[in-house]
């Protein structure tokens, strides 16, 4: 099984798009939603937190785990990588999502201003911004968006509240940047109010979402990594599980009406 792991229920918006591009995949969910969001912890949390989670995929025996969640990906993959799997696990591989969305945003030759929202441990990070450095012809600019995931892990995707928050966050990205052409949603939980930011932003801004740039990305790796292929099974098996009350009205949000699971 592929191992997919993310903070709360955000990362199902990438598991969907993985199941949309590798329909016979099967596939292990873990969400961490006793201790959703992460953006607002500190780094040692987080990076505690995600290994745990990644001990947990492959204990179920995944041999391959993304980690959905842009903040463990800032703060947990590169230690996980140096550390973790060549002392305990190998033969295992990890894999993150900022690298891949960085390669996608860079694609394009022409200069460009590109706006990046995140939760505050990602853009506290700088992890976008070290992967975007080479690239010269973009002009990046970050907006942190605290308490944003909060609200759509609550499932107020459709709030006035929640509108505000938006409307204030993309209001203080432009006064950062006017120029901004792009902007990338970097938080998985985001794209569950793209309407929102559709609203907020001048319509010739167009919004980047991570799901499908991730599952084309984990096609591209596993057409290049032949034995990680052949190592996961491909009977379209399904597993989902929370550390937290398993909220079944709001997983279809992120998902849609197949989501489904077991709290741990």
């Amino acid at each position: 099984m592929l191992g997919v792991f993310d903070s709360g229920y955000g990362g199902l918006t990438i598991l969907k798009a993985i199941h949309e591009r590798l329909p016979l995949l099967s596939t292990a969910y873990l969400g961490d939603n006793a201790r959703a969001p992460y953006g607002a912890r500190a780094p040692e949390e987080i990076l505690a937190f995600t290994r745990e989670g990644v001990r947990f995929l492959f204990d179920r025996g995944c041999p391959l785990v993304i980690l959905a969640c842009n903040t463990a990906s800032a703060d947990a993959l590169r230690v996980i990588q140096q550390t973790m799997l060549p002392n305990a696990y190998p033969d295992r591989r990890v894999l993150g999502v900022i690298r891949p969305t960085a390669e996608a945003l860079g694609k394009k030759t022409a200069p460009q201003h590109v706006g990046i929202f995140a939760t505050p441990a990602t853009a506290a990070s700088g992890a976008y911004v070290r992967e975007l450095a080479h690239l010269g012809h973009l002009q990046i600019a970050q907006q942190a968006c605290p308490g944003l995931a909060d609200a759509v892990e609550r499932g107020e995707t459709h709030s006035p509240e929640t509108a505000a928050l938006v409307k204030k966050f993309a209001k203080k990205l432009l006064e950062k940047d006017p120029a901004i052409e792009t902007v990338l949603l970097g938080c998985t939980h985001y794209p569950l109010v793209l309407p929102l930011f559709r609203a907020a932003l001048p319509p010739n801004v167009a919004i980047i979402v991570q799901g499908p740039i991730v599952a084309e990305k984990l096609a591209d790796y596993l057409l290049r990594h032949p034995k990680m292929d052949s190592s996961l099974d491909k009977s379209g098996a399904r597993e989902c599980f929370t550390t937290g009350a398993l909220n079944k009205k709001l997983a279809p949000y992120f998902y849609g009406n197949a989501a489904s699971g077991r709290k741990l």
